[in-house]
């Protein structure tokens, strides 16, 4: 071994910010006309993008850009008190180093320091090698025989804590002990949640944990009365968390009694700023309730968790988990809870808003990159939904992959081993200072509604929700925000799973949950129940290397909705009608390119309409044509960036396929 440091870059020269943008406007302008080039404010304004929440994603990161990001967009209260923190721990571990103030600033202060305030880099600093997270697996079947089995094989496979849903369309809460039977409680942590009766399920784990003795308690009784209320639409009801908190706190002390669950808020569509907002001002209003029982928040903020979504928008969870660690330990700073019992423990889950029913097998991906963002993102506990969660209850196999999926990531991938592995990346850092000062501008906004009960009861939760997810749908529907298998790629020849469908679920008024794929899945369904099934005629003009590519892109569309898509190569009009009559299709797509269009278009489209066919569209621009009757013989486009969900609905329409 050696002492001196592997410089991998050692041997290049380090390039500027101008060579790189050189590089960028080469790209850009490579088929540009002389005289049209982009300038580079252009360029970056192209590559520049912005997510549903408003946030402003750039193509390049630097130190300088978070240091100038946060001078310009003004740091919110919490931020001030996280450098405040910062720059006081810094001061303290660099003593004697003999490093300067303007290094202290621009080094240390920005990243701060893991398991210190304001624990954005994570609530502990992780010295050994075994310390990863819990890996806690979500067991909600009402067959107890088999939840029982499941049980005891994730534990004895990987598995580190039990978490139980416990509801009528669940697991009874007069069934938790039996499904627990073989369990050792001084081994696994135990909690559950409800969706029905929050109270009933706490009191059964309590009941059995005073049967084990309850010297082995540890978990969290899942009482969340605004996140009940959020997924039944009740009135919030805070009175029985005085009293369970006072019982843990003088029986159970490895027990939290709270939960704040942001899962109902994304499940119905809840953006990133809002979930981080929501859990901030849940987290304030129950401290309130509390302390105004008499248990001051020293001892309230000990015991609440916060269950949190990660989904495959890998940077984003990471920068949303640092983000909330951030927030929350202020808050606690303000509210007098010892510095060193201000980091938030979370629980994140991938996202069930994410999983998608077709193509089921794309969903482990999306598990696994979940899984990877929750762990660098610094979790203390993760659960990863079964591939299949989707279609039913999940089954042994789907199961064991969710498992795995974790344990894979944990001991062979060693991601857990390592504290805050993203900081130092200048996106994530300036993604985490984005969420966190819009996420402290709308908590500031719902205390000034009220507080977060208010909120939810008045609607503005509602309706914060909705302009989210409308603006989300807008993205899934024209694919600039793709869904694998789903939106893009889909796989018209796949076999269904065989699953067991879960239990009817009772109404809920609450906040609806949907998940992303779900208007993909309904017009699949629609072209599934028709008969004949719904189908567009390719016509494809010229020879393959004119209308491959086009053929290839408009196949895949059709496929999103489930429609077929027979076709033609080639061939005079006449010869192109005869093929689409022997199909008895109504609608055809014309796919080509423009120099073809230009020759052939309007004559098949012509004849084609002339033959008693109602639809004709083409692939591209109607001004590949290159003719002024263009408009007379073809009825739309099909091309990249359209609405696709639109264009599947329209066209069955105009086949006559019964909603």
């Amino acid at each position: 071994m050696t002492d001196t440091p592997l410089l991998l870059a050692g041997d290049f020269a380090t390039p500027t910010r101008e060579q790189w943008e050189a590089e960028v406007l080469k790209v850009l302008n490579r088929r540009r006309p002389e005289g049209k080039e982009l300038t580079i404010d252009q360029a970056m304004k192209r590559l520049r993008t912005t997510t549903v929440d408003g946030l402003t994603i750039e193509p390049l990161y630097t130190k300088e850009s978070r240091v100038e990001s946060r001078a310009g967009s003004g740091s919110s209260e919490a931020d001030a008190g996280a450098d405040e923190h910062s720059e006081e721990h810094t001061k303290e571990s660099r003593a004697g180093s003999g490093s300067s103030e303007a290094d202290e600033r621009s080094e240390d202060v920005l990243l701060g320091h893991p398991g210190v305030m304001p624990f954005t880099r994570g609530t502990m600093v992780k010295t050994s090698p075994q310390v990863t997270w819990d890996i806690r697996q979500l067991h909600e079947d009402p067959d107890v025989a088999f939840t029982k089995r499941e049980i005891l094989a994730d534990l004895e496979r990987g598995a580190s804590s039990v978490w139980l849903r416990i509801g009528s369309d669940a697991i009874a809460a007069d069934e938790l002990a039996t499904v627990l039977d073989g369990v050792m409680p001084d081994l696994a942590p135990i909690s559950v949640t409800s969706r029905d009766d929050q109270v009933a399920a706490a009191r059964a784990l309590i009941g059995y944990w005073k049967a084990k003795g309850a010297q082995f308690a540890r978990g969290n009784l899942g009482l969340d009365a605004l996140g009940l209320a959020a997924r039944t639409g009740q009135t919030p009801d805070l009175g029985a968390h005085a009293e369970w908190v006072r019982a843990t706190l003088a029986e159970l002390p490895a027990v939290r009694a709270l939960s704040v669950d942001v899962l109902p808020y994304d499940d119905a569509g809840a953006s990133d700023v809002d979930q981080l907002a929501f859990a901030i001002a849940t987290g304030v209003a129950y401290l309130r309730d509390l302390e105004a029982a008499g248990i001051a928040p020293a001892q309230a903020a000990g015991q609440i968790a916060f269950r949190v979504s990660a989904n495959a928008d890998e940077f984003m969870t990471i920068a949303r988990l640092r983000a909330l660690r951030r927030l929350w330990s202020r808050v606690c700073e303000v509210s007098g809870v010892p510095a060193n019992a201000r980091g938030a423990v979370q629980h994140a889950v991938t996202s069930w808003r994410m999983v998608t029913r077709d193509d089921p097998w794309v969903n482990l991906l999306r598990g696994t990159i979940a899984t990877f963002a929750a762990a660098v993102g610094g979790a203390e506990i993760i659960t990863c939904l079964p591939f299949d969660t989707a279609q039913g209850l999940p089954d042994e196999f789907s199961r064991r992959m969710a498992r795995n999926t974790q344990v894979l990531a944990a001991e062979e991938s060693n991601i857990g081993k390592v504290s805050d592995p993203a900081g130092g990346s200048w996106y994530v850092e300036s993604l985490t200072d984005q969420l966190a000062v819009r996420a402290w501008e709308t908590f500031q906004q719902i205390e000034a509604a009220g507080g977060m009960t208010a909120a939810l009861t008045s609607g503005l939760v509602a309706e914060r929700i909705e302009a989210s997810a409308s603006e989300r749908a807008r993205r899934l529907a024209d694919r600039s925000q793709p869904l694998t298998g789903v939106s893009m790629f889909p796989n018209p020849a796949e076999e269904p799973l065989t699953v067991r469908p879960r239990p009817a679920a009772p109404e809920r008024a609450g906040l609806a949950p949907h998940r992303d794929s779900e208007t993909f899945e309904a017009l699949r369904d629609r072209a599934a129940a028709a008969d004949p099934k719904p189908a567009a005629f390719q016509a494809c003009l010229g020879a393959r290397r004119d209308f491959g590519a086009r053929e290839t892109f408009v196949g895949a569309l059709l496929g999103v909705g489930g429609i077929e898509h027979p076709s033609s190569e080639g061939g005079t009009p006449e010869e192109i009608v005869a093929q689409v009559k022997a199909a008895g299709s109504q609608f055809v797509i014309l796919c080509s390119s423009a120099r073809v269009y230009a020759e052939q278009a309007v004559p098949v489209a012509r004849a084609l309409k002339q033959a008693g066919v109602p639809t004709v569209y083409i692939a591209g621009n109607r001004k590949e044509a290159a003719s002024d009757e263009v408009n007379d013989w073809i009825d739309g486009e099909v091309f990249t960036g359209m609405d696709v969900v639109a264009f599947c609905s329209e066209a069955m329409d105009r086949m006559g396929v019964a909603q």
